[in-house]
């Protein structure tokens, strides 16, 4: 149980980590329909991570087993192509960084969050922590690491509730502190949002570069 949180811990920081939901999330929190908007997205988030981290489980629960050395040659294999499209994404991001005081570019979609409703924004939510190509790696390899640790169902349940804790916790933060004081939160989290804007390529690709790297060295050591 120790040695699945350990594996899984990094990729739920991955996710937790990741500037493109923060910053929806902020912006729905400034805009004008900020508590159900916020909230919806937070529900989405939360149920995305969830279904794609369980289906990988539970597909994961089905590999062959490995030989009487409890070597997963199979999961190992998953793990290493895992990893290795990780590394992939932080060399993308990485030459996607604005240089200079050149503006990033940012999704679309952002634009229409201020029209947004909750339905829209729930799905919003599935969507980007679920079918988010980054989300989705970190996703599998978390369910690839409890499914086939062979962990009791209790167990393999816990695991779960901390990646997911762990992985929704700073959409999660922003939008609880918003709610509770959202008169003295309206500025520190328009500067965060302008903060992430301008880093979200380098952090990216340096999250991305060592969680592929620990991934990669995870399926090395199951064979």
């Amino acid at each position: 149980m120790n040695e699945v949180i350990g594996d899984i811990l990094p990729l739920a920081l991955g996710i937790a980590i990741s500037p493109i939901p923060i910053i929806a999330a902020i912006l729905m929190l400034l805009s004008p329909k900020a508590k159900s908007t916020s909230l919806g997205f937070l529900l989405g988030w939360v149920l995305g991570i969830i279904v794609a981290v369980v289906a990988f489980t539970l597909l994961a629960s089905v590999l062959p087993e490995g030989g009487s050395d409890e070597s997963q040659p199979i999961a190992g294999v998953i793990k290493i192509a895992l990893g290795a499209l990780l590394l992939m994404l932080a060399v993308r991001h990485w030459r996607s960084r604005p240089t200079g005081d050149a503006e990033p570019a940012l999704p679309k979609w952002m634009a229409a969050i201020d029209t947004m409703t909750a339905v829209r924004a729930i799905l919003l939510g599935f969507v980007l922590s679920a079918l988010n190509p980054k989300n989705l790696l970190m996703g599998v390899a978390a369910g690839v690491a409890i499914g086939s640790a062979d962990l009791p169902s209790d167990e393999a349940a816990l695991a779960i509730a901390v990646f997911t804790v762990i992985a929704v916790s700073t959409v999660a933060i922003p939008v609880i502190a918003y709610l509770l004081a959202s008169s003295k939160m309206a500025g520190p989290l328009e500067a965060l949002r302008k903060w992430l804007v301008h880093n979200n390529a380098t952090v990216m690709s340096v999250l991305l570069l060592v969680i592929g790297v620990v991934v990669i060295g995870k399926g090395i050591a199951s064979f």
